[in-house]
């Protein structure tokens, strides 16, 4: 990003300016609902991330510009929203008013509950920022059998997460969850079984009602996972106010490092190293490309990143804490999920 403002600051920047009638294109301000096939009426849950302002403004624009040819996202709409939401994270309560705003000015329908949304709906955003509310909210959307994009991050606690994936496969629901970052340039086209360990950074803000990593984290953790795959064994975290690194260890030897900011510019990217030499990443391109596998999913029913390989990279996350914990230890991801499962 430019001018040393993160992701999430240049968008909120962006959809700012676009409220205040700069960049918003013509919504017909609530006058009329999106016309939507059976089957491609979308619903947010949760209008407290700049997240459910960017997917609503790209699929409900109604101007198909010639060099966006997934403009019209083969004709999935926005149609309903519920604002809720973390309830205490003041930094995501104090964005509903105006983000509800926003939506409803591209014909978005606001609802009161979950409940209600669902009976609009064919498929779910759940965007809710605070993950403490993602376990709730996501096992009603699986009990009406609505495929659903979670957002990052997947829930608050490992065990919250072991309990949606497990839920999801018991309802046979599919479920897609993953970070925009996974997308960044030169990742897409890296061939995994050429890469013989990986660095990668993003900013690792904290959020004191979630686990250090989760929060902010999981943008640059989830770009490691995208390149080197799973099979992490073990972690090790060296942690200090304004830093922290974290070195897995995968069973097959090789090692992958995430390095997490807290100051300076704060930005997205890292280095693969491959049979072939090394590939830079980044930066980050926006996001688009995440949206386009949303919608491959929502058509077809398959996640464009398997539920093992998300927990995996929260398994990684929860025992890079562990790690801290314990000065810096060595710590086995196996051993920590099977901690999480218990609960």
């Amino acid at each position: 990003m430019k001018n040393s403002l993160s992701r999430r600051q240049f968008v909120e920047l962006t959809i700012s300016a676009g409220a205040g009638g700069f960049l918003l294109p013509n919504y017909t301000l609530g006058l009329d609902k999106p016309t939507v096939a059976p089957g491609k009426r979308v619903g947010i849950i949760g209008l407290d991330t700049s997240h459910s302002i960017a997917f609503a403004k790209e699929l409900n624009n109604p101007t198909a510009a010639a060099d966006r040819p997934n403009s019209d996202w083969a004709g999935y709409k926005v149609v309903a929203a519920y604002p809720k939401g973390s309830n205490d994270i003041e930094s995501s309560v104090s964005r509903i008013p105006g983000y509800t705003d926003d939506v409803r000015k591209m014909g978005v329908e606001i609802v009161n509950s979950v409940d209600d949304l669902l009976q609009k709906v064919d498929v779910v955003l759940l965007e809710t920022n605070d993950g403490r509310r993602h376990r709730e909210q996501a096992m009603t959307v699986f009990a009406a059998g609505k495929r659903v994009f979670i957002d990052k991050p997947l829930a608050a606690s490992l065990a919250d997460i072991v309990a949606i994936v497990e839920a999801a496969k018991k309802q046979n629901v599919p479920l897609f969850s993953a970070s925009s970052v996974r997308y960044m340039n030169g990742i897409p086209g890296i061939d995994r079984t050429q890469v013989v360990g990986a660095d990668t950074f993003s900013p690792a803000v904290l959020e004191k009602t979630h686990p250090d990593l989760f929060w902010y984290g999981i943008h640059g953790v989830e770009a490691l996972f995208a390149v080197m795959g799973t099979g992490c064994r073990s972690v090790v975290r060296h942690n200090t106010p304004n830093t922290d690194i974290v070195i897995g260890t995968w069973a097959d030897g090789r090692v992958g490092t995430f390095r997490g900011t807290r100051t300076g510019k704060h930005t997205y990217g890292g280095t693969v190293f491959t049979s072939n030499g090394p590939v830079a990443l980044g930066p980050f391109g926006g996001y688009n490309p995440l949206l386009k596998d949303i919608i491959h999913f929502f058509d077809t029913g398959e996640s464009p990143v398997p539920l093992a390989e998300t927990l995996e990279i929260y398994t990684f996350m929860e025992a890079a804490d562990e790690s801290k914990r314990k000065g810096g230890a060595s710590v086995l991801l196996d051993t920590v999920l099977k901690q999480a499962q218990k609960l």
